[in-house]
């Protein structure tokens, strides 16, 4: 990107501080400090993934039922 020739701001990337700006915040030069590049998160609906977490549980303790029944089949038809 040509921002720095241009001197170009862009938000989320580049920031053009003038001079008391930056002397303003004591001559700090930390990028954050003159670029939000923060991205909000979707927020999570905890109920739901714990409803998700619920079901899968679920779900394992019926497969591994399944699982032991099978294997029981299996034991029998080969001893």
């Amino acid at each position: 990107m040509q921002t720095y020739k241009v001197r170009k701001e862009v938000e989320k990337y580049a920031h053009v501080a003038i001079f008391t700006e930056i002397k303003e915040n004591d001559f700090n030069l930390n990028i954050p400090r003159y670029v939000d590049t923060f991205e909000e998160e979707d927020e999570i609906d905890i109920d739901a993934v714990q409803i998700e977490i619920d079901n899968l549980e679920k779900e394992l303790v019926e497969v591994r039922k399944q699982m032991a029944e099978k294997l029981q089949q299996i034991d029998r038809s080969a001893g």
